[in-house]
C-alpha cells in the first residue's frame, strides 16, 4: 500500500493556490486595459485584451490538471467536492475578467473622462477583493496543517469577513457610478448604454465571485 505521505504529496492545495495567482494575474491586467479605453487607444486596449485571454488560458490549464490528478482517496484531507466547487468559484474571477476586456473591445465603448477617477476607483476596489481571496487560499494549506483550529482558523474567518465588507463597498461604488451614467445617458445610443451596464455588473461580479471563494472556504472550515 502507498504510504500516507506518498498520498499527501499530490495534495491539490498548491496548485489550488497557483490557479487563484493566475487568476488574480488576469485582473490585475484590467486597470491598464481601461486607461487604455479611456483614451480611446484601442490598439494598445487590444494587445492587453490578448494578454488577458492568454493568462485565462494559463488559469484554465491548471485548473484542468487539478481535476485530473485530484485523488479519489478515501485519505483526502478534505472533501474532494468541496474542493472542485472552490476550484471552479476561482476560474469564473478569470472568466469574467475575459469577458469584460472582450465586451468593452468589441464595441469600443466609449466612456466618458467624466466618471473615471470612479470607474478606476471601481475596478481597483474589486481587484482588492480578488487580492485578498488570493490571500485566502493562501492560508489554506496552513489552516489544514492546524486541522482548521486556532490562530490560522482565526485569520481566515477574518479575511473572509473583510470580503464581505469590500463586495458591499463595490456595491455602493456601483450604485454612484450607475447614477452618474444615468445623467450622461443621452451622450450614447441606447445599445451602448446597454452595454455599458452590463461591464459594470460584470466588474462588480468580479466581487461577488472573490466573495464566493471565501465562503466556499468558510463552509470546508464549518464541516471540519
Amino acid at each position: 500500500m502507498p504510504s500516507l505521505l506518498t498520498l499527501f504529496a499530490k495534495s491539490p492545495l498548491k496548485p489550488l493556490y497557483e490557479q487563484i495567482l493566475k487568476v488574480h494575474e488576469c485582473c490585475c491586467l484590467l486597470p491598464a486595459f481601461f486607461e487604455c479605453v479611456f483614451n480611446d487607444d484601442w490598439e494598445n486596449a487590444s494587445k492587453i485584451q490578448q494578454k488577458i485571454s492568454a493568462v485565462e488560458k494559463e488559469a484554465d490549464a491548471i485548473k484542468r490538471q487539478i481535476r485530473i490528478n485530484l485523488p479519489n482517496s478515501l485519505f483526502m484531507p478534505v472533501d474532494r467536492g468541496d474542493l472542485l466547487e472552490l476550484l471552479t468559484q476561482q476560474d469564473k474571477i478569470a472568466n469574467k475578467t475575459k469577458d469584460i476586456a472582450g465586451l468593452m473591445l468589441g464595441r469600443q465603448l466609449h466612456i466618458p473622462q467624466e466618471v473615471k477617477d470612479d470607474f478606476m476607483r471601481y475596478i481597483k476596489r474589486c481587484l482588492d477583493a480578488t487580492e485578498l481571496a488570493t490571500k485566502v487560499i493562501h492560508e489554506l494549506e496552513d489552516l489544514l496543517e492546524s486541522g482548521f483550529r486556532g490562530k490560522e482558523r482565526q485569520v481566515v474567518e477574518s479575511m473572509v469577513k473583510d470580503l464581505d465588507i469590500i463586495e458591499d463597498d463595490t456595491d455602493q461604488i456601483q450604485i454612484a457610478l450607475r447614477r452618474n451614467l444615468y445623467l450622461r445617458e443621452s451622450e450614447f445610443n441606447p445599445i451602448d448604454a446597454m452595454f455599458l451596464y452590463r461591464v459594470l455588473d460584470k466588474i462588480g461580479d468580479l466581487a461577488d465571485q472573490a466573495e464566493r471563494v471565501g465562503s466556499r472556504l468558510e463552509l470546508m472550515i464549518s464541516k471540519s
